[in-house]
């Protein structure tokens, strides 16, 4: 007996293969004759504002499936926030010219801390 013949196993014209590289081009150019964000944000205009500051992905460590699921959760939010009636734009964040100055006085205090208990 073939198994094979005895599994009932749906018919559908859905690929079995994402293929990716070759749909992804298409995917975007689709958004980008609809230009549905700016859609969106002219909808909006006028109304309430909420703007979430997204800060770089990973300004001070190599990127982790913490970076991840921080951009998915303010993606969400910006994206809820945005169909709740507030004009949401997304603001990205690359300033990171503070992050050395920052690191610097940590440095000085961890010093100063072991200078001071011994």
């Amino acid at each position: 007996m073939d198994y094979k013949d005895t599994l009932l196993m749906p018919k559908t014209a859905f690929p079995m293969r994402g293929n990716l590289p070759n749909k992804e081009p298409i995917w975007q150019e689709k958004w980008e004759k609809e230009d549905l964000y700016h859609k969106i944000q002219e909808k909006n205009a006028g109304r309430p504002t909420y703007i979430l500051h997204d800060g770089p992905p990973y300004a001070n460590g190599e990127l982790h499936m913490g970076h991840a699921m921080n951009k998915t959760i303010k993606d969400i939010i910006v994206r809820f926030k945005s169909m709740s009636g507030f004009r949401s734009p997304y603001v990205p964040g690359w300033d990171t010219h503070g992050l050395p100055i920052e690191q610097a006085l940590t440095k000085k205090r961890r010093q100063k801390k072991r200078n001071d208990s011994g």
